[in-house]
């Protein structure tokens, strides 16, 4: 993906961080779907163990595979749309501002941008085991207005990344301050 289709870059800026969802946050949506691609194979050993006159009828088995192949383009279709959900959210970080781009399912996307002067208040959000041992978590960036705030999901070294803001923060103050 490149960066000019998202934003308009300023002469003066420099991108600092481009950050994304941790990946180890879609394993349980990729354990879901492999499981639940797993169901029709399930479904037919017990119907052929069971009911195997199903399986061989004129009007049962066409509709059995209906079902079935309607229940896998569901899952396909799910799977896809929980991907480009976690793929499409991103955050870019420059010397000047904090764009956040969160893709709202299939059709939907909101992107939003914050000054890097106006930031309050940077806070880490490190929730669980495998968020503490895989380093990853949510990093909330609150302004002085009620109701601007920017909330980086599920990414990685957030301590990093919010030390960085701080620094990035106070570095744009100085450069708002003294033009």
């Amino acid at each position: 993906m490149q960066i000019e289709h998202l934003i308009k870059q300023k002469p003066y800026e420099k991108i600092e961080y481009f950050l994304r969802r941790h990946p180890l946050t879609f394993v349980p949506i990729f354990f879901v779907f492999t499981i639940l691609m797993l169901v029709p194979f399930v479904i037919y050993f017990l119907i052929n163990n069971l009911f195997p006159q199903l399986l061989t009828g004129q009007l049962s088995y066409p509709v059995l595979t209906l079902f079935a192949s309607i229940f896998y383009l569901s899952i396909y279709l799910f799977f896809y749309g929980q991907f480009i959900d976690f793929y499409l959210d991103l955050w870019i970080v420059t010397n000047d501002r904090i764009v956040d781009i969160e893709q709202h399912g299939l059709f939907s996307r909101s992107i939003s941008e914050l000054d890097l002067y106006n930031i309050q208040d940077v806070t880490v959000e490190v929730t669980g085991f495998f968020a503490t041992m895989f380093k990853y978590g949510n990093l909330f960036v609150k302004t002085s207005s009620d109701n601007s705030q920017i909330i980086f999901h599920d990414i990685s070294n957030p301590n990093e990344v919010r030390q960085a803001l701080i620094e990035l923060a106070e570095q744009d103050r100085k450069f708002h301050h003294a033009g």
